[in-house]
């Protein structure tokens, strides 16, 4: 007889993806699912459900007899490309996946995808945490309520709605008393948090209240940020609260005013340098990423080169970079393009722009005394998001004074202090 295995989740794309499997890992052990592969899928590039298809079809073929349900942004986008797939036992919505009940459901029905544009709250669900233990992931927000020409999310993720701060407050306590010393608070369009909630209040706001009624919590970080919706509350957090981290992760996707404006972005290059200025005078140690696309239609070389420079200019340092990619039903598509070959090519270049900041950021952090938190394999993060390769074993999740002491490879060096 063969043993009954637990449901597994396989999960695309972004860290709200990844916070949402835990989420559906947890309902679907309560509601005793075995031999089930839940696929969460991503729809911000072709690719990423090109990649989300093979690995269903691999996973039927590894496990024939496993029920095979596949969820996501790019399932409540698309449900019929996977509702055709013969490997495909029940397509389910993005905001039905969260819901406990869904995953104790006996459905019938193949196909289980709402209006995610009806969707009007986003409950905030307590997980005890990923199984790397470092740091604990909290949504506070979803949904998008822009629509920049590029992108498809707000048709799978719905508008912006947010957690409100009591709940975000409970979470936070109960991760801190697991033994959490970071949280990362995570959403769609996190700077959009607050409106339609009662009071309105802001991110900023939300997250002074959080450190004020959790004062044992000793790290905060953010997720990413839109560079012109930083609220005054927040610009008093990056200036004096020493628990909110110093690396912030910008939505910049690119560095030419022409080409911003045909993203719908709503930001210019100016708007970006301000920023960066304002809160690395407030805070001369931070540090930055950003999301970047190359290649967006209509693209020139002179206008690719103004994104590289802005990259030097703001001294940013962990860059996400991503070839643009044609979504169906989004403005962008329509526009003229750039050649596959030249999207590739920039992206590269881009990539290798970002592995020198990336080595001259730790050179700057060399021989400095920081308070790093433990990955795993003995790697920590420092404040503003160094890589440490630590010089002896340390349980993860621990929050340890570190000496650092010379670059080594994409990460520094350091020396445990007692």
């Amino acid at each position: 007889m063969t043993a009954r295995k637990d449901s597994e989740v396989v999960t695309f794309g972004c860290r709200l993806n990844a916070y949402e499997s835990e989420v559906m890992k947890s309902h679907a052990k309560k509601a005793g699912l075995e031999d089930t592969i839940i696929f969460n899928t991503c729809a911000v590039t072709k690719e990423a459900e090109r990649q989300a298809r093979q690995s269903i079809r691999k996973a039927r073929r590894e496990n024939p007899g496993a029920k095979i349900i596949v969820t996501g942004c790019s399932a409540q986008v698309n449900p019929k490309m996977y509702s055709d797939m013969a490997e495909v036992n029940q397509v389910i919505g993005n905001d039905l996946k969260l819901k406990a009940e869904t995953w104790g459901l006996e459905s019938e029905e193949r196909v289980l995808v709402n209006d995610i544009m009806s969707v009007t709250e986003t409950a905030s669900h307590l997980i005890s945490g990923f199984e790397d233990r470092s740091r604990a992931f909290i949504q506070v927000q979803n949904g998008c309520d822009h629509r920049c020409t590029f992108c498809i999310i707000p048709y799978g993720r719905g508008n912006s709605r947010s957690v409100p701060i009591g709940v975000i407050v409970e979470q936070v306590k109960a991760l801190v008393t697991a033994g959490y010393k970071e949280i990362v608070m995570t959403g769609v369009d996190v700077t959009s948090y607050g409106p339609d909630l009662p009071g309105a209040p802001t991110l900023g706001q939300m997250i002074r209240r959080v450190l004020a009624l959790v004062p044992e919590l000793p790290r905060l970080r953010l997720s990413s940020l839109d560079p012109v919706e930083i609220d005054e509350d927040l610009w008093r957090l990056i200036a004096e609260e020493p628990r909110f981290m110093p690396h912030l992760h910008l939505s910049l996707q690119a560095g030419d005013d022409l080409i911003l404006k045909r993203m719908k972005r709503r930001h210019l290059r100016a708007d970006v340098i301000d920023m960066v200025a304002r809160a690395r005078a407030y805070r001369p140690d931070i540090a930055y990423g950003a999301d970047i696309i190359a290649g967006f239609p209509t693209e020139t070389e002179d206008m690719f080169q103004r994104t590289m420079d802005i990259v030097e200019e703001c001294d940013l340092t962990f860059l996400h970079v991503f070839p643009y990619s044609e979504r169906e039903g989004t403005p962008a598509a329509r526009m003229p393009p750039v050649e596959k070959s030249i999207r590739k090519e920039r992206a590269a270049r881009l990539r290798d722009l970002g592995e020198k900041q990336v080595q001259k950021f730790l050179s700057l952090n060399v021989n400095k005394t920081v308070q790093a938190i433990v990955e795993k394999d003995n790697f920590a993060r420092a404040e503003n998001f160094a890589l440490i390769k630590l010089d002896q074993d340390a349980p993860t999740g621990d929050l340890l004074a570190v000496q650092t002491l010379e670059v080594q490879g994409n990460a520094l060096t350091g020396h445990v202090l007692v």
